[in-house]
């Protein structure tokens, strides 16, 4: 080896403090000709895996280095010379983020403890050749002093680098030969020697699950599915038996018996403990994941081919998202934790990277200009989309407003020309959404870890692609809120009816379930609400699961333009056919329409002749809409029609055409199976116990007013009352109260509180500005003394330091005091209680200091605390109120004042209400709706024009209406909040939300 070696460089993983890219920095060592180069980021690992194989790929030596904060404010550089110094690396980068989230510096006894196959270097050393490297050319200074500012919320000053400290860019070989002598530059290949790292990457290793003497993992799975065949079959046919030694031989062969049965062993916990699960993607194609009770679905009864999860041909491992109800999914990874031990578990690291929109903010603001330039800038750049973020290059391209101000106005071009340079460097680590690593040994073995900067969680540094490259397969853990709400309605049902759901096993051919649907009633359910979504439904009037799981998969863009065919062919069944004959083998429960993405991939194998392997490139290929690629696809797909499945080229082409739609956005079959079931189960618990669904729902949405307000006008439209919170009968969470009729005991009588039919109690949680602490403190009490007999009884009561102005006005002007502080008074004395709510404070804070020996003590009766007259707090003040602290009104409506007009109007066919217009109005027709306006957004167009955003509700319900400029300039006096007005507008259909586009308004 000869020449210089770079040794002390940092990339963008340096986190704001350097800017290059790791593909960009061997890119330019390969051009400097230089053989092996290192990464020293600054007090972390991140990048090192990346950095190791971009350089392998380049013929390059990777050294493995850190740039490492030492005590007593000195640095000092690492190099790890085999994998024993890697490792080194990996836990001295642990000890020093494990305990606290920014970081601590090493310390000598550290080093000492892990100097084995560790280099070690004093930056400052001048016997060897250690320029740095923050970014790669000179030119891009400029931008690396704007990323420090960014860095240190503070405007950045040109120059303010020292010109001798400023030559920060990537070394060339000319210029080291200039600076340094052969001797210093002969130590850094000296360095570079010793250096030998080999990383196994790509080599899986799995948790070490534990198992009984004398037993491997592929007996222990080969038992768990014969119990599994037998609970879930009786016994196992023909069919049974083939799939799942087919199964079975491919899953052993590969070496993955551990991970299904750690997988079956987390949701066997899950299942002991009552927390509901569900599993997305295409493992559940599997027969073996079925009886292994990893899945709910049966492979065989829906067609699910167990090749789009694992085949021979595939060369990544299998891949199990598991989904657990959200509120208790951390007991699931704390079992994990306790299993497996804390040392081999952590959460897997992410990295949120500067894009397009908040880098040109980040810049201006670096560069002190006034916000409203970035602002400006970031609002003209395009939004990208899933898996294709926008970049600065891009929406020059895209959109013609930042073109135009980036050709001018300077400050726009310097904004957006540095923000080109910074853009797509990492600017802060996060937590995966659901990634969890479980290692056979200490995590450190494999990657280096750091406490969560905001939520103090142990995190890899690696990101979920390094970490697959280390070797540790990921574990998603994720939480659906909609299992919570299923377990929540079926512990409601057995406590309040006695009656057990076996959630897991209700009939999918409940006929009320299927009703309930065809008349459009699907707020509050899975998948299957919302304005579009709902009005298919009606349409297709489901009869199956089936046709479920197809209108889970097919609402979405692409696939959505075949859903009136699938509606047609079920409701005409002389007009089911197939392109094909082939076709009805996996096209038959979808009445020969391609419905799911697996239906493509079928259609490759057996119509194409493809391989499993084949066919999922096509799938990629196609998902990432490269026309280029797109074009060699299908020229590849037609030829395999007309050679291999022997059609025309006429329906080669045909079936190409409808294929390609499918590829991008289509659903895999199993998950459609997956989700649909979850669907069905919440349809089905709405279906048949009303009462307790909805009641799971609200106390799922706690905290979302406006969400709280849609689910509470639902069980209005079901005739569920929701009766007002009150801190003498609600609880935390909504609650089931059933009628007087139904009362089986005294305390069931008394939380009910003269609700003579059966209704739904609002929580305490659910009213804003109103903490939990305070809430269960009013519960606690309450349980502890009985009821509260007066307002002072209340203040005497609840000492919890949380009673404060704040969550005493929440009370009083949600009403949840009224039955306290209401007697004499039309308002519940929350006008009253608002007027002297200083006084209502010191009473309480002397009650809570002095016992009941306080300065209000003896005034005699039960209630020592008399208010002085106060005015009543208005009618319309009360609603405000409410609307805004519980999402709905409880005193009355706003519109009660032109409630007679709605009547008429109504009545007259003049105008519908709002839940009629979205469930039976088509969209592109002109209809009236009439009702309040709730808030108004007004913006200006590109023109310089202002045009208005609104929404508008009834009793019934609320939709947002767009005001173009024409109509906006002709009724702007009407746009305000709180006006009551009727509306005539085309009605609109957006990405399945239904909208008004406003022609004429007129006041009611």
């Amino acid at each position: 080896m000869s020449g210089f070696v770079p040794l002390h460089v940092h990339s963008h993983y340096s986190l704001l403090k350097a800017l290059p890219k790791i593909p960009d920095l061997v890119k330019k060592a390969k051009e400097q000709g230089y053989e092996a180069l290192a990464l020293t980021d600054i007090d972390n690992l991140y990048g090192a895996i990346e950095f190791y194989k971009e350089c392998k790929a380049a013929s390059i030596k990777p050294i493995l280095g850190l740039d490492a904060s030492l005590e007593g404010g000195k640095r000092v550089l690492l190099y790890a010379k085999d994998i024993v110094g890697y490792k080194n690396l990996m836990w001295l980068v642990t000890e020093t983020h494990v305990h606290n989230a920014q970081g601590t510096p090493l310390t000598r006894e550290m080093l000492a403890e892990r100097s084995a196959g560790l280099i070690e270097l004093d930056p400052y050393d001048t016997t060897i050749a250690l320029p740095q490297t923050y970014y790669l050319e000179p030119k891009d200074r400029r931008a690396w002093e704007v990323l420090r500012a960014i860095e240190n919320r503070g405007p950045s000053e040109e120059g303010g680098v020292a010109e001798e400290d400023a030559a920060y860019f990537f070394p060339t070989a000319t210029d080291i030969a200039k600076k340094y002598t052969e001797a210093q530059i002969a130590r850094t290949q000296e360095i570079a020697k010793q250096c030998t790292v080999e990383l196994q990457l790509g080599t899986w290793v799995f948790p070490h699950f534990p198992l009984p003497p004398h037993s491997n993992y592929n007996e222990e799975l080969r038992i768990l599915i014969e119990e599994g065949i037998k609970k879930r079959f009786g016994s196992a046919n023909n069919a049974v038996r083939e799939r799942v030694e087919y199964e079975f031989k491919i899953i052993t062969d590969k070496g993955y018996a551990p991970y299904f049965l750690v997988v079956a062993d987390l949701l066997a916990y899950a299942r002991e403990h009552k927390i509901l699960t569900t599993i997305r993607g295409s493992v559940a194609g599997s027969l073996v994941t079925y009886v292994t009770g990893i899945t709910n679905v049966d492979p065989l009864e829906y067609k699910l081919p167990f090749e789009r999860f694992l085949n021979p041909e595939r060369p990544s491992p299998p891949d199990i998202d598991m989904d657990f109800a959200d509120n208790r999914r951390e007991e699931v990874i704390e079992y994990v934790r306790a299993k497996y031990g804390s040392a081999q578990v952590a959460q897997i690291g992410t990295f949120g990277t500067m894009l397009a929109r908040g880098v040109v903010r980040d810049v201006a603001r670096a560069l002190g200009y006034a916000y409203g330039i970035g602002d400006a800038i970031a609002k003209a750049t395009p939004f990208g989309s899933q898996g294709f973020p926008m970049t600065l290059e891009r929406a020059l391209e895209e959109s013609p407003e930042l073109k135009k101000m980036y050709e001018n106005e300077e400050e726009v071009k310097e904004i957006i020309d540095l923000g080109r340079t910074i853009e797509g460097c990492a600017r802060h680590v996060g937590v995966h959404a659901a990634g969890v690593v479980i290692a056979p040994t200490p995590l450190t073995d494999y990657a280096p870890l750091q406490l969560d900067p905001k939520g103090g969680k142990t995190i890899t540094q690696y990101d979920m692609y390094s970490i697959e490259d280390a070797g540790l397969l990921k574990f998603d853990f994720l939480g659906i809120r909609n299992l919570a709400i299923l377990a929540d309605a079926v512990r409601l049902v057995e406590k309040t009816r006695g009656v057990q759901v076996d959630i897991e096993n209700v009939p999918v051919d409940d006929s009320k379930t299927f009703e309930m649907l065809a008349r459009g009633e699907t707020e509050g359910t899975f998948q299957l609400n919302g304005s579009g979504m709902t009005r298919y439904l009606k349409e297709l009037r489901p009869t199956t699961i089936h046709d479920i799981n197809a209108m889970v998969a097919l609402f979405r863009p692409g696939p959505m333009e075949t859903i009136p065919q699938y509606i047609e062919r079920k409701h005409n069944p002389h007009m089911i056919h197939y392109l094909d004959p082939r076709m009805k083998e996996y096209l038959d429960f979808s009445y020969g329409v391609l419905v799911y993405q697996d239906d493509v991939l079928l259609t490759a194998i057996k119509l194409g002749g493809y391989s499993w392997l084949e066919a999922d490139i096509l799938r990629k290929a196609m998902g990432k809409k490269i026309p280029a690629v797109m074009q060699a696809e299908k020229e590849k797909l037609i030829k395999g029609f007309i050679n291999y499945g022997k059609l025309s080229a006429a329906l080669a082409e045909k079936l190409w055409k409808l294929i390609e739609p499918f590829a991008a956005y289509g659903f895999n079959k199993a998950h459609a199976a997956s989700y649909g079931r979850v669907a069905y189960q919440t349809a089905y618990m709405k279906a048949n116990f009303p009462l307790e669904y909805m009641a799971a729902v609200l106390t799922a949405e706690a905290g979302d007013v406006d969400t709280i307000s849609t689910m509470v006008a639902e069980c209005k439209r079901m005739g569920l009352p929701v009766l007002p919170p009150d801190v003498q009968s609600s609880f935390g969470d909504f609650t089931v109260v059933l009628g007087a009729s139904a009362q089986k005991t005294e305390k069931a009588a008394a939380l009910a509180k003269g609700a003579t039919e059966d209704s739904i109690r609002f929580g305490l949680y659910s009213i804003k500005n109103f903490g939990r602490g305070i809430a269960d403190a009013i519960i606690a009490e309450r349980k502890r003394g009985g009821t509260f007999i007066s307002l002072s009884d209340f203040l005497r009561r609840i000492t919890d330091q949380n009673l404060n102005k704040k969550s005493l006005e929440a009370l009083i002007q949600s009403g949840a005091l009224d039955q306290l502080g209401g007697s004499g008074y039309s308002d519940g004395g929350r006008g009253a209680m608002l007027a002297h709510l200083e006084l209502l404070l010191e009473y309480h804070r002397s009650a809570k200091d002095q016992g009941n020996e306080s300065l209000f003590a003896g005034l005699g009766g039960t209630s020592d605390l008399l208010l002085p007259p106060a005015p009543e707090a208005p009618l319309a003040e009360r609603l405000l109120w409410e609307k805004e602290l519980l999402g709905l009104y409880v005193s009355g409506h706003p519109l009660d004042r032109v409630k007679d007009k709605l009547r008429n109007a109504h009545a007259a066919g003049k105008a519908l209400t709002i839940g009629q217009m979205k469930q039976q109005v088509r969209p592109g027709t002109t209809t009236v709706a009439a009702g309040m306006i709730e808030s108004v957004r007004v913006v200006l167009t590109r023109g310089g024009e202002q045009m208005a955003f609104i929404k508008i509700a009834d009793y019934d319900g609320s939709i947002e209406a767009v005001i173009f400029p024409k109509s906006f300039a002709e009724h702007k006096a009407l746009v305000v909040v709180d006006n009551c007005i009727a509306l005539k507008g085309r009605l609109s259909n957006r990405n399945g939300e239904l909208s008004l586009v406003a022609e004429k308004l007129k006041a009611l």
